[in-house]
Formats: structure tokens, C-alpha cells, sequence
């Protein structure tokens, strides 16, 4: 059995670190705040009080961190990976950054005879949880076949996109796709509402045809219920769409949609809402048009 270590216990990570204790696989946890650490030491994983001491008894490191600027400093800085790094050893990094970051810590992981694979993921908490997460991985593919049982724990989907950066830069495109899919069930369902029908049932008839996505299958029923908490929080879905807009720069394409997109997030920060799930981007339109969402009772 390959040894793991998990650094980053957060709403997404600690139960993908449990999904891979749960197949077998013998688990080192690091996290900021320990009160996750705990929770899983108490179901078999062990603490270390340091990246670098994860990586260094282990087979293979995954981490799973807010932003580009946290995995550089925990895969580069003090204390990081690189100090516990050992010929041979499997990085995998979960978290949403940029590919150019990506591609910065795998080469200079590179040269201690460190493995890299950037491998974002989606499917949100439920996913995390259920262990159906889609995982899109960039860098060498001998890495990923050997890390596969690991993955395979935590997704049912598992894609090899190509070199190092490449899983973010399917990343960046998911989350174009994700952020235009709550954008447009906002605007469907106040616009159904305000028209005068029951936008549950236009939920119900409109995603058995062409308008038929993840989102409408699983969001609007939490909306109608009168709850917008995570999920995925908005701060970190407009922190994703920011990447989105840097890369979309980086290669001169234009991403208009996805800019607009972006400054109703921002908006939703800004209206001290970005703790709740990105599906609640509803609530701009709410405060744009003065009316409320009717919930079910």
C-alpha cells in the first residue's frame, strides 16, 4: 500500500482524506487548524506538525489549499514539501491555481526527483464526500497510473489532460462553465417568478430537454428551501474566476461572459455574502430587483 500524506483539511478536503483512509491507504494529515486533524487522528491518520514532515514519510503528498500563493509556500517555503522531498515521491495538489504555478513547483520539485501532477477537481462538498469528484490532472502520465488507486478513492472521473499546468488549465475552463451555469439559474428563476409561474416547475420541465446541467439537477432545490450555505463558497468561486480572467490575458482571449460573470461575484463579495455557496449569486440579482426567491415550505 503507497503511503499518503494530506495537507489542507478544509470543506473539500477532509473528506477526500477520508476516502483514501477509508480505502486502505495509510494516511499523514497536516492542516492549519487542528481541529480537523484531530477529527481524523481519532479515525486512524496520523499527525505531522509540518509539510515537510508529511512528505517525508510518505509515498505520495497531495495538497488541497485555498490559492496559488498557499500551495507554493507549502510545496516551496519553509518547512515546505521540498524539505522532506525524497527521489521518487508522488505530488498531487488538488487545489485550483494558477497553471503557471503549477508549472513553477513541478519543475522545481523536479530537480529533488519529485513527481508532480496538478489535479484540480469537481463536483463540489457532495462530491468530496460521496467520492464522485471529476479529476483533471496535468504531468507525467507514469505518475498518474501509479497514484491512480489514490485518485480512484476520491472521483469517479479521471482525466489525463496532458504535461504539468495542464489539469488547471481544464480547471480554468470548468469554471468558466460553472460560473455561467449559477449566473443563468439566477436569471431563470427570478425571471420565471416575476412573469408569474412557479419557477420550480419550470426547473422541472426545462431540465429533462437541452437545458439539462449539473446545476439545475442539484441547486435549485436547495434554493427553493431556503439554503444558500456551502457547497462551494463564493469568495472562492470569484478567486477562481480571477484566475480564469488572468490566464484568458496570458493568451489575448477574449472572455466577455466570463468577465460579466465575474463582477457579479465580485458584487457578491462586496455585499458581504462570499461565505455562502456560489449558487446564491441569485442574491445580486435579489438586490437588483428588490425581490426575493419565494422559498418552500
Amino acid at each position: 500500500m503507497l503511503r499518503v500524506g494530506y495537507i489542507g483539511l478544509g470543506l473539500m478536503g477532509k473528506p477526500m482524506a477520508r476516502n483514501i483512509m477509508k480505502a486502505g491507504f495509510p494516511l499523514v494529515v497536516h492542516n492549519r487548524s487542528q481541529a480537523a486533524v484531530e477529527e481524523l487522528v481519532a479515525e486512524g491518520a496520523v499527525a505531522a506538525h509540518s509539510p515537510a514532515e508529511v512528505a517525508a514519510q510518505v509515498d505520495v503528498v497531495i495538497t488541497n489549499l485555498p490559492d496559488s500563493p498557499d500551495v507554493e509556500a507549502v510545496a516551496l517555503g519553509e518547512n515546505g514539501i521540498i524539505e522532506g522531498a525524497h527521489e521518487g515521491l508522488i505530488f498531487i495538489d488538488h487545489s485550483t491555481i494558477k497553471p503557471e504555478t503549477a508549472r513553477h513547483i513541478a519543475e522545481v520539485l523536479g530537480e529533488k526527483g519529485v513527481l508532480c501532477l496538478d489535479a484540480p477537481v469537481s463536483g463540489g462538498d457532495i462530491g468530496a464526500q460521496q467520492g464522485t469528484l471529476t479529476i483533471m490532472v496535468g504531468g507525467p502520465e507514469a505518475a498518474l497510473e501509479k497514484a491512480r488507486p489514490i485518485l480512484e478513492a476520491e472521483g469517479r472521473t479521471i482525466t489525463h489532460i496532458g504535461e504539468a499546468g495542464a489539469g488547471q488549465v481544464a480547471k480554468v475552463a470548468n469554471q468558466i462553465m460553472v460560473a455561467a451555469q449559477m449566473v443563468a439559474m439566477a436569471e431563470l428563476l427570478l425571471l420565471s417568478q416575476k412573469a408569474g409561474v412557479d419557477p420550480e416547475r419550470v426547473v422541472q420541465a426545462i431540465r429533462g430537454g437541452a437545458a439539462q446541467c449539473w446545476t439545475l439537477d442539484n441547486k435549485p432545490q436547495r434554493l427553493f428551501a431556503g439554503e444558500r450555505g456551502p457547497g462551494f463558497k463564493a469568495y472562492m468561486m470569484l478567486k477562481d474566476l480571477d484566475i480564469v480572467m488572468d490566464t484568458a490575458r496570458a493568451y489575448g482571449m477574449p472572455v466577455p461572459s466570463t468577465a460579466t460573470h465575474t463582477q457579479l461575484f465580485r458584487s457578491m463579495q462586496e455585499l458581504g455574502l462570499g461565505e455562502l455557496d456560489n449558487s446564491a449569486v441569485i442574491a445580486v440579482y435579489e438586490a437588483l430587483t428588490q425581490t426575493h426567491l419565494v422559498e418552500k415550505k
